[in-house]
């Protein structure tokens, strides 16, 4: 226990996950006390989480905020430890010893399944490692789906579902200035796909893609939008909307006008009101069937009129789920740790997704941040635990090695000279190399 200047004892934390919930809840603590020490922890030697795993390769202005979590970095009483895996390096129990408390900012890594037969299939490959896979996510870089397929099939009406899509219909010439993986570059502009398939079970007055991300799909070089006009509502409906509903409709209606036989290479397909049913293959996946659905009171109910559409490749974008951790409840039903405005136990925290599930985008992590910041410092008072002192001790004695942000920088830099063709930077898929360069 570490004591400030004039006596007072520091309260020390460890903020488990280094993405934008982590870096929100250590900005909140140290704006709010000064006697509070902060160690954010994670299992790559990489900060940032899905800022650099899950935010698209072409969007590199979104990926910017990184500037104001390198700020919270530089703070004198908070620490990075990277390359430090809960579970295989230290136990919660162990981290609850040495902290005066702990945050679970560990994010919602794993995908939702679909729940129907057929979904375990080679050819079927969930949103979350697909997006892992092509923005060079170290635990995704051996994936490798099998792109040779005319036809793929994205079940979602969310922005991930939307950012697949686009990645794959995206030209070389409009990735050259992306951190696309190049891996995942290679096989996406060799694959012959012509067809892919947005699928949404209720209309597009319920999508929960933003206005931008969707109009982003009217605007690609060798690929054309495509709508049925049917399944947007009567146009006098346009001026009762609000919110994002407002800006997509009219960027739905332009879709639906646009032609098949537009002269590009690729046909992206929105459509609104089809369930998944099944999977079909032997060996692999080779189609989808398909119920039509309406919507009743709010739920998208099956009208027993089906269809099979023959794609090589389905990516189900309907969700994540935090990883369960021993003796910590978890709410299985909604894929998050049990917790009451952030407090899973006395002492122990959780924030982000692992806090209210898969929701929001990643400003709704600030206000969160705060909050469960807040609740922290009127817990919890400080004790005589060693915090980083006793971590530090933890880590020489198993011979770990760990990855501070000093560290991380040498990795970045390395990354930025090892781009190429105007991409910003050429990232690190292995975790070995990582520690090389940053121990170097």
């Amino acid at each position: 226990m570490a004591e400030t200047g004039n006596g007072l004892s520091n309260l020390s934390v460890a903020i488990i996950g280094a993405g934008p919930a982590g870096y929100y809840t250590a900005e909140a603590l140290t704006d709010q006390s000064d006697h509070v020490l902060v160690d954010i922890i994670d299992a790559l030697p990489t900060p940032f989480g899905l800022i650099r795993a899950g935010v698209a390769p072409d969007h590199q202005s979104i990926k910017n905020v990184s500037r104001r979590y390198e700020a919270t970095a530089g703070r004198d009483h908070v620490h990075f430890i990277g390359n430090l895996r809960l579970g295989r390096d230290v136990t919660l129990a162990e981290l609850m010893q040495l902290y005066d408390a702990v945050v679970l900012a560990t994010g919602a890594p794993k995908d939702r399944t679909l729940g129907i037969d057929g979904e375990n299939l080679p050819g079927v490959v969930g949103s979350g490692a697909f997006v892992g896979w092509y923005n060079s996510h170290p635990d995704f870089r051996d994936l490798c789906p099998d792109l040779q397929v005319a036809a793929v099939a994205v079940i979602g009406n969310g922005n991930v579902a939307v950012d697949v899509a686009r990645i794959l219909a995206k030209t070389p010439h409009e990735m050259e200035a992306t951190d696309l993986a190049r891996h995942a570059a290679d096989c996406i502009h060799k694959s012959p796909i012509r067809d892919i398939y947005l699928i949404g079970r209720r209309g597009p007055l319920d999508a929960s893609f933003t206005p931008k991300e969707l109009g982003e799909l009217n605007a690609l070089e060798e690929a054309v939008a495509l709508v049925n006009p049917a399944d947007l509502p009567d146009e006098a409906v346009d001026a009762t909307l609000e919110g994002p509903a407002k800006k997509n409709m009219p960027i739905l209606r332009g879709m639906a006008a646009n032609r098949p036989d537009a002269g590009k290479r690729v046909r992206l397909h929105l459509q609104f009101y089809w369930r998944p049913m099944a999977l079909l293959g032997d060996e692999r996946v080779c189609g989808l069937r398909l119920e039509r659905t309406k919507v009743v009171d709010g739920k998208a109910v099956g009208t027993g009129q089906t269809e099979v559409l023959p794609v090589g490749l389905v990516v189900p974008a309907i969700g994540y789920r935090s990883s369960p951790i021993e003796d910590v409840p978890y709410d299985e039903a909604k894929g998050r740790f049990c917790n009451v405005d952030g407090r899973i136990s006395d002492r122990l925290y959780a924030v982000g997704w692992a806090k209210r599930g898969p929701t929001g985008t990643i400003g709704t992590n600030k206000p969160d941040g705060v909050e469960v910041a807040a609740r922290i410092l009127a817990d919890v008072k400080p004790a005589l635990r060693p915090g980083r002192v006793g971590l530090e001790d933890l880590i020489r004695e198993r011979g770990l090695t760990v990855v501070t942000f000093r560290d991380w920088k040498k990795i970045e830099a390395a990354e930025v000279a090892h781009a190429t063709g105007g991409a910003p930077r050429e990232k690190f898929t292995d975790v070995g190399e990582m520690v090389k360069v940053a121990k170097g």
